[in-house]
């Protein structure tokens, strides 16, 4: 879940830099060849927009000269096409993406003096940089001049308090704005204007202002939990949303109570995500009733929200009556191995799931027997992630009618769950008769009980998953072993194996011999193939 913050370009560059305003509009579509959509432009810049006197200064120096013949417009289109490549944004008159371009404040100032130009712009993005941050007001400021924007992301930008305030202003006038991202910013929710009774409050005062908002972001902002009574009350009027994401926001028990008050407002509602709120745990026990509610719901994530066995029982109350849902991540609540019998049987009515993610919960015998039951009445399941949950081995036998069942399986992880020589081979003997073949993805890495035998019978039989892409057979860190003969046909499968891409094989050890085997198969078939042995590569 994690991503790594690029580092920002110096503002104190010594080496003279093209204008950025410049290189954008000779390669805006909305800088026509037309002499006439220039002079509107030019025209627009000098009477509804007043910038800092370095935009200004910019602002004129690459406006006033017009573009004389079409030899020097396609010129100048060739350059600004250079520079995107290098910058390695988008650029359209509805789009301006600037995501993770390490943008500094001169750039920021710049981006100002395009608002101007961009009347149909519908979506900006600048997430990811983090120079947006104490001078988003700039932006803001003209915001006015982009009335139409939909699409706001403002995702990792080291926002201040100042900045939250300034697009609070800003909003009063963008009245269409339909998805909002503040995610990765330590401060929203937490260190608000201080003239507010409670931490986050400006934020809830936010959202009735965007009554026609579908997508709210609010990502690990570990603050949020300490101020969502206001959230949830702006919430209240926002009732087309259609994605709330509130992943690691700091949630806690009476957050659910709250968001349970505010769902019989989001009618909506497609995608919900509370995960990775540890503090979430033992909330749904007696606040989950207007969950039921959300009848759109397509997408349910609350994985590693240390569910109780309470919770359990009342979300199983619950979840299945969420017939349009599509996607079901319950992972990594290790709570839930001897509590949701009842749960996982009853997922057979949910038969529009396509993804089940169930991996790190410590099942049991009984669980994992109701869920291999439950799992053949989900005709569309493209997903199934098991991992971690070491009942499954030894007893791969239960799944055998769902493996036969799952025409339309993508997915099929089961990484880490003891599996034994048996196991494969059942396996081997499924994907032998066809079931699996529209399989794309198989994880079977950290069961090293699997002996030489067993693997070979697997790499035999793994060629008839024509449109596989990536397979991981990968050892746990801390062993390794020598390769056996079942090498040899794992290379004669993916010669037969034309969409494979990536194959895991971390700590398994090539003697020469098959090193130079690889070597040649990897000459002679001259494919995009990567191996990856670890530190045995």
């Amino acid at each position: 879940m994690s991503q790594t913050r690029k580092k920002n370009s110096s503002d104190g560059e010594t080496k003279p830099r093209t204008s950025f305003v410049n290189k954008f509009l000779r390669g805006s579509k909305l800088m026509s060849s037309k002499a006439e959509s220039r002079k509107e432009s030019n025209d627009l810049a000098t009477t509804d927009f007043q910038p800092s006197n370095d935009a200004q200064k910019t602002a004129t120096l690459d406006t006033a000269q017009p573009l004389t013949s079409d030899e020097d417009w396609g010129s100048r289109m060739e350059k600004n096409e250079q520079f995107l490549q290098k910058l390695g944004s988008t650029a359209v008159d509805k789009c301006l993406d600037l995501n993770n371009c390490r943008l500094t404040a001169a750039d920021v100032r710049e981006v100002v003096a395009l608002l101007p130009f961009l009347p149909d712009l519908e979506k900006l993005d600048i997430s990811w940089n983090d120079s947006v941050g104490g001078n988003l007001h700039s932006v803001t400021q003209q915001m006015h001049l982009v009335s139409k924007l939909k699409i706001l992301r403002l995702g990792s930008c080291r926002l201040t308090t100042d900045d939250v305030r300034a697009l609070g202003e800003a909003l009063k006038v963008v009245l269409e704005l339909k998805e909002l991202n503040l995610s990765w910013n330590s401060e929203v929710g937490g260190n608000l204007p201080h003239n507010l009774p409670h931490n986050g409050a400006f934020v809830g005062q936010l959202l009735p202002m965007m009554q026609n908002l579908e997508v709210l972001d609010l990502s690990i902002n570990r603050n949020i939990g300490a101020s969502l009574n206001s959230i949830a009350q702006g919430l209240k009027s926002t009732s087309n949303l259609k994605v709330l994401k509130l992943h690691s926001c700091g949630l806690s028990q009476e957050s659910v109570r709250l968001l349970d008050a505010a769902f019989r407002s989001l009618c909506e509602l497609k995608k919900l995500d509370l995960s990775c709120n540890r503090e979430l745990g033992g909330g749904f026990e007696d606040s989950s009733a207007q969950l039921a509610t959300l009848e759109h719901l397509e997408v349910l994530d609350i994985h590693q929200c240390s569910l109780t066995a309470d919770d359990v029982m009342s979300l199983t109350q619950v979840i299945p009556l969420l017939s349009s849902l599509q996607e079901l991540d319950l992972s990594a609540n290790k709570k839930m191995g001897s509590s949701s019998e009842n749960l996982l049987s009853r997922l057979r009515f949910l038969p529009a799931l396509k993804s089940l993610l169930i991996n790190s919960c410590a099942l049991e015998s009984e669980t994992f027997t109701a869920l291999a039951e439950a799992s053949t009445y989900l005709p569309a399941l493209e997903i199934f992630d098991l991992s971690w949950n070491k009942c499954v081995g030894g007893n791969l036998k239960l799944l055998l009618e769902t493996l036969k069942f799952l025409a339309s399986l993508r997915v099929l992880r089961l990484s880490s769950c003891g599996l034994v020589t048996e196991d494969v081979a059942l396996l081997a003997s499924v994907i032998h008769t066809g079931h699996l073949a529209k399989l794309r993805e198989l994880h079977l890495s950290y069961n090293d009980s699997i002996c030489d035998a067993g693997w070979a019978i697997f790499c035999q039989n793994v060629r008839f998953l024509t449109e596989l892409t990536e397979l991981d057979i990968s050892l746990r860190p801390s062993t390794s072993r020598d390769c056996g003969q079942w090498f040899r046909h794992l290379l004669c499968a993916v010669a037969k194996l034309l969409e494979i891409t990536e194959i895991g094989m971390k700590r398994w050890k090539l003697p020469t011999s098959q090193e130079e085997e690889l070597e040649h198969f990897l000459q002679d078939h001259r494919r995009s193939i990567h191996f990856d042995l670890g530190e045995f590569q």
